[in-house]
């Protein structure tokens, strides 16, 4: 069932997504050569609980970490560690805050030092994808708009679409009705209306679009071992379009 929310409903989400916004701002400033991804762990926790917020992952389904974080052949759930940053890799990073019972989630893929041509137009792709399918988000169209939106402007610039992983509903709960896959046919799916939030996060990868979970049973790591990359806002739809509510 998909719940359309309330305009204090999306208030209080609007909340909850500026904190998550100004989460990635504030580890944006520290993601460089020689920091480990549990040092951005424990930066971003800080962050969040001082804006009286909780770190949506941590705990989640046994996530040790509050926030996902993903470098180069891995694509999403990875989990802050010991791994040190190096010039030249990309790291994605997936933040949720929850914020008087309500959620925002947002990921980005960041360059670390200097990277390839070829991870930047990777980067540059994926973040354009979003845009693409976040343009096809208006009241009375359907669903899959987005999806297909986000497929085509993909696959011509001749990267692959992850299929495992979907978007998602988001509000008192973090991962709520309806699903929402990055590829598929145009003019499927529910109709979109005012009051419904969504969040929409293509996956990319560099070379073929299969994917494997490791032994820890989170991290989710491209097959071929080439780089991935994440990006995702939470929206809300309204009368005329949508509201980006994970930004700054």
């Amino acid at each position: 069932m998909i719940i359309c929310k309330t305009p204090r409903e999306i208030e209080i989400m609007r909340e909850a997504g500026k904190i998550v916004a100004f989460t990635h701002q504030e580890l944006k400033k520290y993601i460089t050569p020689g920091i480990t991804t549990r040092e951005l762990d424990a930066i971003a926790e800080k962050f969040i609980r001082g804006y009286d917020a909780i770190p949506s992952f941590k705990g989640y389904n046994g996530f040790r970490g509050s926030i996902c974080a993903s470098v180069n052949e891995e694509l999403v759930h990875g989990i802050p560690g010991d791994r040190v940053l190096q010039d030249g890799d990309i790291i994605s990073i997936d933040i949720g805050a929850k914020y008087n019972g309500y959620h925002g989630d947002s990921a980005w893929t960041y360059p670390v030092g200097t990277i390839s041509s070829e991870n930047q137009k990777l980067l540059d792709v994926t973040e354009e994808s979003l845009y693409r399918g976040l343009k096809e988000a208006k009241p009375g169209e359907r669903l899959s708009n987005i999806s297909h939106a986000i497929q085509v402007y993909v696959e011509a610039n001749k990267f692959s679409i992850v299929r495992e992983y979907v978007g998602h509903g988001v509000g008192q709960e973090l991962h709520e009705d309806p699903q929402i896959p990055h590829y598929g046919p145009p003019n499927k799916g529910p109709r979109l209306k005012p009051g419904m939030v969504l969040a929409v996060e293509p996956m990319v990868n560099a070379g073929s679009r299969y994917v494997k979970t490791l032994a820890d049973n989170w991290t989710v790591v491209t097959v071929d071992g080439k780089t991935c990359a994440h990006f995702e806002h939470t929206i809300a739809i309204t009368e005329t379009g949508y509201e980006i509510l994970t930004k700054a």
